[in-house]
């Protein structure tokens, strides 16, 4: 089975490592399509439509998050659902997407993700074969690459999705009418960036750049051992004849679950950094404790963890299907499922 693992989270696409994979293939005999098995074509193709979809059905909740994390204490929203709720009457469907045709530009940093994950993984194989340290390097070197794409796409969505109507949210208020959709849409890109640009310069469009790789480079590199671990107890813990699809189902959702509990509190720090224009991480951290105590660390949590399951549980069985569609041709009939 390849391997490689989306943003974010919110930014790539997230897989079980070769060596939990290896273990599952003793017991069960599962045949593991390997990088090199790939039509990349296909798989480029397939991952993207796919990679899509995803991002169609967890964006709102990827809102809800960064609503929730910019706003002071509760003076806003109680809560995911609380939140969901308002936004849906107040703003309409449309309300929850707002920023995502900036965001689906993410799109190229996650297989920039996949692409550089492999190749380093390949590369780090020829020094160590320990599972653990190619996946800490491979992780950590794809997040550097797909971070230094992502940033500026997060930095303008982000911006966008603060925009509704009533209170202001973010440092920047559209001008014009928020109800507009097609080329007002687009016109509300145009300015947001113009802001930026009018305010901070072309550094505007890296702000919180030290903060996303602080937050998303551990994510990364935490939801590796975690992953192997869950799917090592439950292949023990499961009946023989229980398909292997079931429990890495369960298992992906469980590490997310756990890398976002360890990274949440980088991780808010990071969207106030980017979406307030605060300058520093430290001060930053330090007003957030003395505004809202070390809960304020954990806000968003809920909409993270909810975004992410759906997401993870859809990669983990999707993928398989995945890359038998991108298998190369001439090993199709050398594979039996």
């Amino acid at each position: 089975m390849a391997r490689g693992i989306p943003k974010d989270p919110e930014l790539a696409v997230q897989e079980p490592d070769r060596r939990s994979l290896g273990t599952m293939e003793d017991k069960r005999n599962i045949q593991i399509i390997e990088w090199e098995h790939l039509d990349k074509k296909k798989f480029y193709v397939f991952g993207v439509a796919m990679t899509m979809m995803i991002r169609v059905s967890v964006y709102p909740f990827t809102l809800i998050r960064t609503r929730l994390q910019v706003q002071k204490g509760r003076s806003l929203y109680h809560g995911t659902f609380d939140a969901f709720v308002k936004i849906l009457r107040a703003e309409g469907v449309t309300g929850l997407y707002r920023g995502f045709l900036v965001n689906t530009f993410t799109l190229i940093s996650g297989q920039c993700y996949v692409t550089t994950y492999e190749l380093t993984r390949k590369f780090v194989s020829d020094y160590s074969q320990s599972n653990t340290v190619k996946s800490l390097v491979a992780g950590g070197s794809a997040s550097l690459v797909a971070q230094s794409i992502t940033v500026p796409i997060d930095v303008v969505s982000q911006h966008l999705m603060m925009q509704r109507k009533g209170e202001k949210m973010g440092r920047f208020q559209v001008r014009g009418n928020l109800e507009g959709q097609g080329l007002i849409a687009f016109g509300q890109t145009k300015d947001i960036i113009r802001q930026i640009l009018r305010a901070d310069g072309l550094r505007g469009f890296y702000r919180g750049y030290v903060a996303s790789l602080l937050t998303y480079i551990p994510n990364s590199a935490v939801w590796w051992p975690f992953y192997h671990f869950y799917a090592e107890q439950l292949s023990h813990l499961c009946p023989q004849e229980c398909p292997h699809i079931v429990f890495q189902a369960i298992s992906g959702p469980l590490a997310a679950a756990t890398a976002s509990i360890l990274t949440n509190p980088m991780d808010v720090i990071r969207t106030r950094v980017q979406v307030e224009g605060k300058s520093s991480i430290i001060l930053t951290f330090r007003q957030l404790m003395a505004e809202e105590g070390p809960w304020g660390l954990m806000k968003g949590l809920s909409a993270r963890i909810i975004s992410a399951t759906p997401s993870t549980i859809v990669i983990v069985v999707g993928y398989e299907s995945l890359k038998k569609l991108s298998l190369r041709p001439e090993l199709v009939d050398s594979r039996h499922w």
